[in-house]
């Protein structure tokens, strides 16, 4: 048996729709992106929602729209995809690196409130690996400091915080839909807002910064989706609720059912309804094989498995080599990144994968 870690979940559908934009002859961005952005603004619950041609420019966009600059500083999560962080610094601002929780891997909001500065413009928390944040409660310090509230919810589609969708809460929320997200469109990308002044800015920034067609008020981007891109979208919106069920399923079988010495199985804070873009495990000392043996090990029995991440972003030179560490402490994202290890969970996991792939972990 061979279980890769990743797979997208395509079908003849999205070949189909596909198809219907090539015969259409409107193959840029058009009117199937902006159905799909309508769809997807009403799935998440938002006034409006701007299509992109990736999520790390939807990141760029927010963060532009939001007025972030030179001089500013954004507080992000030390443990999470690079994309995070380099979107800060790709408008002249710099990340600050605030440490993350134990149990949920998301950014901790008592780091947050130790790294706010006067120059602090914004905080972007991260859904990591499809576990909501602490939305209300990051919501609130950003508010009382009137700071810009950015969620990265690039593994979250659909994940829930006491009742309510990702992407529904901050001053700016950002999607992905590169190939292997819970829902794919290739490369792509989201960002959702309630406010007519932001949606305003970010067409702008999205569109060589026009405000009619030749008349450009700002420097902008070509971040535009394509129709192609939005009609694989708009079908796999279709499907991201089966896609979630198939997730939670694989998820709760393997907190049920793994059962390890020295192995962490993922926590669910109370009032979070997580999707699993990844699960992921734990391996500490305790655990019979090392993390790399375990990796091995699984690979022999045809199990896929990866480390995200294994150097959080405070280690990254790139930040120490533009003075963005600032020799800033997170020992739990130095921990985690230690013994973080992902595995299979994704919808093309079935009842007889999850069992195998459960009996390799237990039997090693």
């Amino acid at each position: 048996m061979q279980i890769p870690i990743a797979r997208p979940s395509l079908g003849p559908e999205e070949a189909e729709a596909v198809t219907a934009v090539l015969a259409s002859g409107i193959i840029a961005e058009g009117p199937v992106t902006r159905s799909f952005e309508h769809e997807f603004a009403t799935y998440c619950g938002v006034a409006h929602a701007v299509a992109i041609n990736n999520g790390t420019a939807a990141l760029h966009a927010a963060l532009l729209a939001a007025g972030v600059g030179s001089g500013d500083e954004v507080i992000v999560p030390a443990f999470t995809f690079f994309a995070t962080a380099s979107s800060v610094a790709m408008t002249g601002a710099k990340p600050v690196f605030a440490d993350v929780l134990r149990d949920t891997c998301c950014i901790d909001p008592d780091s947050v409130c130790d790294r706010i500065t006067e120059k602090t413009k914004a905080v972007i928390g991260v859904h990591l690996y499809g576990q909501p944040c602490d939305v209300f409660l990051l919501r609130e310090i950003c508010s009382d400091r009137g700071l810009v509230f950015i969620e990265d919810a690039a593994q979250a589609h659909g994940a829930e915080i006491n009742g309510a969708k990702v992407g529904s809460i901050g001053d700016l929320a950002c999607f992905s839909f590169y190939a292997t997200k819970n829902m794919a469109t290739g490369e792509g990308g989201m960002v959702t807002t309630n406010s007519a002044d932001l949606h305003d800015r970010l067409r702008r920034i999205i569109n060589h910064g026009q405000s009619e067609k030749y008349i450009h008020t700002e420097i902008g981007y070509n971040y535009r989706m394509t129709d192609i891109a939005a009609a694989i979208g708009r079908v796999q919106l279709s499907k991201l609720d089966g896609f979630i069920q198939a997730r939670q399923e694989n998820a709760t079988f393997f907190n049920e059912h793994i059962d390890v010495t020295g192995i962490i199985t993922p926590v669910v804070a109370q009032g979070r309804s997580p999707v699993w873009h990844q699960y992921v495990i734990q391996v500490t000392e305790d655990a019979p094989l090392s993390r790399e043996e375990l990796m091995a090990y699984l690979k022999e029995q045809g199990i896929g498995s990866a480390i995200h991440y294994p150097v959080p972003l405070h280690r990254q030179p790139v930040f120490a080599s533009i003075g963005a560490d600032g020799g800033i402490a997170c020992p739990v994202a130095d921990e985690l990144a230690e013994k973080v290890l992902s595995l299979p969970v994704h919808p093309g996991v079935g009842a007889a994968e999850r069992q195998y792939i459960v009996d390799a972990l237990n039997k090693p």
